[in-house]
């Protein structure tokens, strides 16, 4: 990729980002204006209605408060009725949105073991996800392509183009696949952790594009879940982020089909224009020719005629001029003259008389002067 390229397309980025971040500042600044003035009006009204707690000790129980919230502990309820986040189920999930990438980060490592062990766990298994991840994404596209292909026989016997069948087909395979991988989940978590459709779709979503908030999470409410609840919700963003690779690998499949295409389409016009070109130039050529010969033609007959009339007139023919323009003018006056003085008193009439009907170039030659003149080219 050349750097303008790349220039182009990080500026289109950044361009995007702006745009983003002004939506984003306008959607949420407001929001949170409002809920920093209603903690700091319950704060306040918590102080007046408890004389016994001063504004230090308050502060003090919120902090202690919000670093319980980002070990992923909730400080809601009392001890009896809370579950362990680092049980075998939710550690199994945990490990899980670490080879995906994800990252929730409602639970994470605290301890110095840990962090240790989750920087070597997450370099060993995310490439090993990755194969996994491209394994089931083959199987996937295998299954898919079989059912398209079903699919498309249905509609080659209805008469439809090829181009027609492969677009539906494919808005199919991504409904299906959208249904089966998004609408289904999104209405199991809803009844489920009690979510509102938006927030399950948006959970959905979130974790399926492996940016994984944090604000949602499945498993993470104060509720009894079955054991294999988070490793089947595990499983779920295996397969629909196998389903995602997939239609991303075949848009890239049809890219590469289209560029090639578009390859084969512009060499076949840039054939034609030449053969166009070619056939103009010939044709021009053959008209060049073909007028040449007729100017020729012409010369040749203005030629002729000139002699015949210089043979009639009895004018001894004159040489042929080969310049590219040229006039030849012959007087009928003398002639005129001669002839009477010729015919004398019998009054014949001369061949340039009047009843002798002779025109020239459709001129009466008694009328005076007349030249008969020839442009040639």
């Amino acid at each position: 990729m050349k750097w303008k390229t790349v220039t182009a397309i990080f500026l289109l980025v950044v361009l995007y980002l702006v745009m983003g971040a002004a939506v984003f500042k306008a959607l949420e600044q407001p929001h949170e204006s409002a809920q920093r003035l209603a903690i700091l009006s319950q704060k306040l009204d918590f102080l007046s209605r408890h004389s016994c707690v001063n504004q230090s000790q308050l502060e003090e129980l919120v902090k202690q408060v919000v670093s319980a919230i980002r070990s992923g502990v909730n400080p809601a309820g009392t001890l009896t009725n809370h579950s362990s986040l680092w049980d075998l189920s939710s550690a199994f999930f945990f490990a899980g949105t670490v080879i995906t990438t994800i990252g929730f980060g409602n639970i994470s490592p605290h301890t110095e073991g840990g962090r240790i062990f989750c920087i070597v766990y997450a370099l060993l298994g995310i490439p090993l996800f990755g194969f996994l991840l491209a394994g089931v994404g083959d199987q996937l596209g295998t299954i898919f392509g079989k059912g398209i292909a079903r699919v498309e026989k249905m509609f080659v016997q209805w008469n439809i183009s090829q181009t027609k069948i492969r677009v539906i087909s494919t808005l199919l395979f991504v409904l299906f696949g959208c249904l089966l991988f998004v609408a289904l989940p999104a209405a199991i978590f809803k009844h489920i952790e009690g979510w509102s459709a938006l927030e399950s779709l948006y959970f959905v979503v979130i974790t399926l594009t492996t940016i994984g908030f944090g604000d949602f999470v499945a498993g993470g409410s104060e509720i009894e879940y079955l054991d294999y609840y988070k490793p089947v919700v595990w499983f779920w963003i295996l397969v629909g982020l196998a389903y995602f690779a997939a239609i991303l690998s075949m848009i890239g499949d049809w890219l590469r089909v289209i560029s090639k295409r578009t390859k084969e389409e512009v060499g076949e016009i840039r054939a034609h224009a030449a053969e166009w070109t070619a056939n103009v130039s010939a044709e021009f050529k053959e008209t060049r020719r073909r007028v040449s010969v007729e100017i020729y033609d012409k010369f040749q007959r203005a030629a002729s005629i000139k002699r015949k009339l210089s043979s009639e007139l009895g004018f001894s023919p004159a040489p042929e001029l080969m310049l590219p323009k040229r006039t030849v003018s012959v007087n009928f006056n003398d002639e005129r003259d001669r002839g009477e003085k010729e015919a004398g008193p019998q009054g014949s009439v001369t061949p340039l008389g009047r009843n002798g009907g002779l025109l020239v170039n459709g001129l009466d030659p008694e009328r005076g002067d007349i030249s008969i003149i020839a442009q040639l080219k």
